[in-house]
């Protein structure tokens, strides 16, 4: 009995657990099988995607499994400029970037299940993620903004079981800025500059007018922000 409801609590997370296993088991077999580093493997498949009709489906593929490994998403949003151009990377990115967020989102929320609930016990994490959830949009949002770790926030967002619908409206606003400035910088790149930022980290230098649009749609973000905070604040006191 004790074995029975101790499975009916957890099989979320072991469902979870076991899928990320075998993707990572997948990952490591087919790296071994064909002596590859993950990184050299991210590239291969970058540079096939220039003479495949299938690019798309498979960046996108590739950038929804990516929190599953902890990929750089900086790298696969360079990729998508180099591999679709200043227009169409940007379109495509930001739905990758969303599936990425969005993968990490319920898994956080899958293993963070239970462990923080409405009826925990008061404590730090606990206040902490209440106010998280009053403000969900604005917090995601700035942290977007701001350039926290891609994942991390998906991941914490998932675990303190922030509204999906706020997570994922601030990560399409928030995302925008950093993702318009990498895809034009990926767009400008050639082959052999995209083979040493997957093979060595370099990255290319950033262009002074990029930073600036970026910083200018940063304003512009927390400015979205601030009003839809405040329309929701309104909602809220004509309800009362």
């Amino acid at each position: 009995m004790m074995r029975s409801s101790w499975w009916v609590k957890h099989r979320r997370k072991v469902a979870v657990a076991a899928i990320w296993g075998g993707a990572l088991a997948a990952l490591l077999f087919v790296l071994r099988a064909n002596d590859l580093k993950l990184a050299e493997l991210a590239l291969s498949v970058v540079l096939w995607g220039q003479v495949s009709p299938l690019a798309p489906w498979v960046y996108l593929l590739l950038y929804a499994l990516r929190p599953l490994t902890l990929f750089s998403s900086v790298a696969l949003t360079l990729a998508g400029g180099f591999l679709f151009g200043p227009l169409w990377g940007v379109f495509w990115t930001v739905i990758a970037a969303n599936l990425s967020a969005t993968v990490a989102f319920f898994i956080g929320r899958a293993l963070g299940q239970e462990l923080l609930t409405e009826a925990a016990a008061e404590g730090m994490m606990q206040r902490y993620a209440s106010r998280m959830r009053q403000s969900s949009f604005e917090t995601v949002l700035i942290m977007r903004c701001i350039f926290l770790p891609y994942d991390l926030v998906s991941y914490l967002a998932g675990f303190l079981r922030i509204r999906y619908g706020p997570f994922l409206l601030a990560t399409a606003l928030g995302s925008i800025p950093g993702t318009l400035v990498f895809v034009w910088m990926g767009a400008s790149l050639a082959p052999e500059d995209l083979s040493r930022l997957f093979l060595n980290g370099e990255l290319p230098g950033l262009d002074w007018r990029m930073l600036a649009l970026s910083a200018a749609m940063f304003v512009v973000s927390v400015g979205v922000s601030k009003r839809f905070k405040g329309r929701e604040r309104w909602n809220a006191s004509k309800v009362v």
